[in-house]
């Protein structure tokens, strides 16, 4: 009997890493989709899935890229990131203008790619990582919070446009979560920089965390859709509000 096939981008590490390995354990065929092929495949070949390069920045690589996948059941569109913390009036257009690609036009350019492949199936499944930063704004964070209001706005659209067809769409919008990689890259590669975000916050999420949550939504019944699942650790009650020990 054939697994179903769940497509996760941005799966060479993090939250898609994570991700593409709690849905094989679930009885899925995990396409492995980023940029860095080799991490891809050390991936796929452990949890017998394939990896498929994806930059879903650009059209072509995104057309080349479903052309390549027959049928998919669940899609998480996990590939996304923020880059820098400065003030709007010192604003990086090119920074801005990456963040936008990524979460907002990425998550379109792969949705609106694979929607036929999950249409076609009878029991598609969408699962969108957000961010609280998609409906709280913070100083330091316009262009992220722009990029992930956009993602939220774009997942809600679709959820009404794709009511009585056979399709969830469903968003998970975590809060504090450490990873290898994203606020290292946010700070430009400081590692310092990227410490301090975490400085003092005893037990910020994992991506084991975020994983969970997603295969947990991703297998419920079909006629169960959560729309938003917000997530965040014990010690962080709002975007504003973290508790640091000393």
């Amino acid at each position: 009997m054939s697994r179903p096939v769940a497509v996760v981008t941005g799966a060479s590490s993090g939250i898609g890493e994570a991700t593409a390995r709690r849905l094989a354990a679930e009885g899925f065929e995990v396409v492995c989709a980023a940029r860095r092929l080799d991490r891809l495949e050390a991936l796929a070949k452990e949890i017998d899935g394939r990896a498929v390069t994806l930059d879903v920045r650009d059209d072509a690589s995104v057309a080349t890229f479903a052309a390549a996948i027959p049928e998919c059941r669940v899609l998480v569109n996990n590939a996304g990131g923020a880059l820098g913390v400065d003030p709007v009036a010192d604003a990086n257009i090119d920074d801005w203008q990456w963040m936008y690609d990524v979460n907002v036009l990425g998550t379109l350019r792969v949705t609106k790619a694979l929607l036929p492949l999950l249409e076609a199936g009878g029991a598609g499944a969408i699962v969108t990582i957000g961010s609280t930063a998609a409906f709280v704004v913070y100083e330091g964070g316009g262009g992220y919070t722009a990029a992930k209001h956009a993602q939220n706005a774009l997942m809600g659209t679709l959820r009404l446009e794709l009511a009585g067809k056979p399709v969830r769409v469903m968003e998970i919008d975590p809060g504090m979560v450490r990873t290898d990689e994203f606020a290292l890259n946010r700070m430009g590669g400081d590692q310092s920089k990227a410490d301090a975000v975490y400085q003092g916050v005893r037990e910020p999420l994992t991506a084991d965390d975020i994983a969970d949550c997603v295969t947990f939504m991703a297998t419920r019944a079909h006629h169960v859709n959560i729309d938003r699942l917000v997530i965040r650790p014990i010690a962080q009650a709002a975007q504003h509000k973290v508790v640091r020990e000393k």
